[in-house]
């Protein structure tokens, strides 16, 4: 406790300063040149002040002497401007007009090339994702749709779920954060997807590479940073609607949204719903332990699912002060492929070929409420942001109760049941003492309590408390280099309680006889932690090409899962151990990014290597549990290298070509699987994209068309129990057109899209149903509209 009031009192301590004789005030506000709408957060900067533009685009920059002064402009996606004033009186209402400009590969923005001359002054590598990308490849589920950046890939878990990863790396080493806090559910888990409603959300910024230093444990490879949406503009009042269908999985779904606002007071409103059935896949026959399982129509039984999603958020905005209140729940039941969960299923009598839509056993139900709040307070060169947050994560896992080993068959079917509640606390100062500088301070605070239910013991239960402070710095050295650099220090506590199987064991006593005993499965414990990490990164911008590079310490602590499991998971068919005496994670990585634009092409390469200390994984043994091979958590050294490369060029104005390609090369180079390779970790990969706009035709506005072409190399480097999987080439086709109904209305936007136009069988060496030889879903046709109102 000592610790977390100690960085308490850090943090206010950095808040005793200045303040200066009022000489003349400048106020105005920026505004967008096409809309006049109002533009904030946009920097201000002249030789002795500057000033950051407020949410209803408005600046204020006091104590300014007398004299001539040149002021310069920028925001994010702005081209910047400059003007000169003369200052012998005090100036209000000075309104500046910024145009737009921004470079766009296939609609993903690559933060550091879409504004000239503020983004790409950042060292970190981050690729920024907008509103009309997420609209334009939207997928099944959130990071499906994101699948397209180079770098980051998915495991995918059926038709309706999935998880981030990032070069590599996911679980736990990938924080997602929305709306400032951290989402918090059991992404531990192979078979747990992202309790995320990909509706409604506007902006991403994806940091590739060590990210511990602002966003704390958990972003070891990298964060997924989901950003709130824009105010509304002053009284006004819009939304949309978003229908969808699919052919593969028969899915249907509609997505609703609201916003509006007065002058002050603003709010938001979104209702989804998703229904689908059992997906499809380009074979007849699963084989898989010995045995061949027939698939009735291609369908893979047992994979529907269903979706009901509600979010509100009501805000208050003025000059100095912005706060908003989210509240947000999703909801979903999926089934899983019932001939993979066990061996006992296999003689269940359900009939699971009944109904294509049906959820049988085994199946998860899980439901997160969110609340958050974001308060942004602009003081004079201060300007603090406050994040508070709670989660509440209810998931279960249901399976067939049937015995196993000593256990007999159990009351119900709900096997395990967690209940995880998640408090957040960030709180975030940006001070510019001067146009050389840009410090931000900060701590970071959360509690989690998540307790156990069900007949099937995996993982204890456990209270968890850690709590951070950073400070860092972004320092321009001139017009063309800047230098960032920050350290951070933080603590944390994992909590496990104690835990007895609710059936008796036989167990061997040292004079031969056997004893019927309750076993004990975990025990009380108290395992602390603590870490220094840092970053230094330096950019350096020459004519058309930028140059970046970035050094950082990341690190994570273990998991509950990881300390403390000591059960069957019967997901995998394994028995799982943890180990209290694992060291949390420490990771040391270095970035380089080049980027280079002129008048006929783009082209940049990002390539990286990360060294681990001590990272963590579930390692196969040569010993068994009853029937069951035991898996055990063990940590070695791991190194990793490689990177992405991407180039692009607009062949005519109407036909443009892109292509990425993106290498994870990982070795152990310590430990029981020493010379082996990690998990999930994804192939040598190349994606080829032509993109063709024609002029209106009819009714239709812009229609555009494009076709993707994924190669993906063989994946024959593999650590046990993974098995090789072969290459594969897969091709998708879109069209997407506004559809002008009435001149005083905004065009409906209709998208067409077909996936694997070939039917093609293949394997995704990061997909959950890997494991068990399940091709990938499928030709699937999928139609979507989105009507404005």
């Amino acid at each position: 406790m000592t610790k977390y009031i100690l960085f308490a009192w850090l943090f206010i301590g950095f808040h005793v300063m200045i303040s200066a004789q009022e000489t003349y005030t400048i106020t105005g506000s920026v505004v967008d040149a096409n809309t006049l709408a109002p533009i904030s957060g946009a920097t201000i900067v002249g030789k002795y002040k500057h000033a950051i533009s407020s949410f209803n685009g408005d600046f204020r920059m006091e104590n300014v002497p007398k004299g001539v002064y040149t002021f310069e402009i920028s925001h994010i996606g702005y081209a910047p401007k400059q003007f000169v004033i003369e200052v012998n009186r005090n100036i209000s209402d000075y309104t500046v007009r910024l145009k737009e400009t921004i470079t766009n590969l296939e609609e993903v923005e690559i933060l550091g090339k879409s504004d000239k001359r503020q983004a790409q002054e950042l060292s970190t590598i981050s690729v920024g994702v907008n509103k009309e990308f997420l609209q334009i490849n939207r997928e099944n589920s959130l990071m499906q749709t994101l699948k397209k950046i180079p770098g980051v890939s998915t495991i995918t878990i059926g038709s309706g779920q999935s998880k981030p990863v990032i070069r590599g790396l996911g679980f736990n080493r990938v924080s997602v954060v929305q709306n400032g806090i951290k989402h918090e559910a059991q992404q531990w888990g192979n078979d747990h997807g992202l309790e995320i409603d990909q509706y409604g959300i506007e902006n991403i910024q994806i940091i590739k590479g060590p990210a511990s230093l602002l966003y704390g444990s958990d972003a070891i490879a990298g964060v997924v940073d989901i950003q709130s949406p824009k105010i509304p503009m002053p009284n006004s009042f819009n939304g949309e609607v978003n229908l969808l269908g699919e052919t593969n999985n028969d899915l249907l779904g509609i997505s609703t949204g609201i916003q509006g606002r007065k002058e002050h007071w603003f709010y938001r409103g979104r209702l989804t719903y998703r229904d689908y059935g059992d997906y499809k896949v380009p074979t007849d026959k699963i084989y898989y332990e010995g045995y061949i399982f027939d698939l009735y129509e291609n369908h893979l039984r047992n994979t529907a699912g269903m979706e009901a999603n509600a979010s509100f958020s009501i805000g208050f905005v003025t000059e100095n002060l912005k706060s908003e209140t989210f509240f947000s729940n999703v909801n979903a039941k999926n089934g899983f492929f019932a001939n993979a969960h066990g061996l006992e299923v296999r003689n269940s009598s359900i009939d699971y070929d009944s109904s294509d839509r049906d959820i049988d056993l085994p199946f998860h139900k899980v439901n997160h409420f969110k609340i958050t709040n974001n308060t942004t307070l602009y003081q004079g060169l201060h300007t603090i942001q406050i994040d508070l947050g709670y989660q509440n994560n209810q998931r279960e896992e249901h399976s067939e109760p049937v015995p196993h080993g000593y256990m007999p068959t159990p009351p119900n079917s709900k096997e395990r049941v967690f209940t995880k509640n998640t408090y957040s606390l960030n709180i975030k100062d940006t001070f510019k003492p001067n146009p050389k500088h840009d410090i931000v301070f900060g701590i970071n605070t959360e509690y989690q309590n998540n307790n156990i239910g069900g007949w099937g013991f995996l993982i204890p239960a456990y209270d968890r408390y850690t709590a951070g402070a950073f400070v860092f710095d972004h320092f321009k050295i001139n017009k063309n280099l800047h230098l960032q650099g920050g350290l951070r220090y933080d603590a944390g506590l994992m909590r496990t309680k104690s835990y007895t199987d609710w059936f008796q064991s036989v167990v061997n006593n040292p004079d031969g006889t056997t004893s019927n005993v309750f076993l004990q499965r975990a025990r009380d414990k108290d395992l602390e932690f603590g870490n220094l990490s840092g970053s230094l990164g330096l950019s350096y911008l020459h004519k058309n090409t930028t140059y970046k590079v970035n050094v950082g310490k990341s690190f994570r602590m273990p998991l509950a899962n990881e300390l403390a499991s000591d059960g069957v998971n019967y997901h995998m068919y394994r028995y799982e151990r943890g180990r209290t005496d694992l060291d949390p994670e420490q990771s040391y990585q270095i970035d380089l990014d080049i980027d280079h634009s002129n008048s006929l092409f783009e082209f940049g390469v990002s390539p990286f290597f990360n060294y681990f200390e001590n990272y963590i994984y579930l390692n196969p043994t040569s010993n068994y549990y009853e029937t069951l091979q035991i898996y055990e958590y063990t940590q070695s050294e791991v190194i990793r290298f490689g990177g992405e490369a991407r180039i692009g060029t607009n062949i005519s104005n109407d036909l443009r070509l892109d292509a990425s390609l993106e290498y994870v090369y990982s070795r152990q180079t310590s430990g029981p699987k020493k010379d082996f390779t990690l998990p999930f970790n994804p192939p040598l990969s190349t994606l080829l994209s032509a993109n063709y706009q024609f002029k209106n035709v009819f009714f239709l506005t812009a229609p555009n068309l494009a076709a993707e072409y994924r190669i993906t190399a063989a994946q024959n480097d593999i650590v046990p129990p993974e098995e090789k999987t072969e290459g594969f080439q897969v091709l998708n086709l879109s069209a997407m057109a506004g559809i002008k109904m009435f001149k005083t209305v905004q065009p409906l936007q209709l998208r067409v899209k077909l996936n694997n136009v070939f039917n093609t069988e293949y394997y995704d060496h990061t997909s959950f149903y890997r494991l068990i030889d399940v091709p990938e879903p499928g030709r699937n046709l999928s139609i979507s509209m989105t009507v404005p109102f």
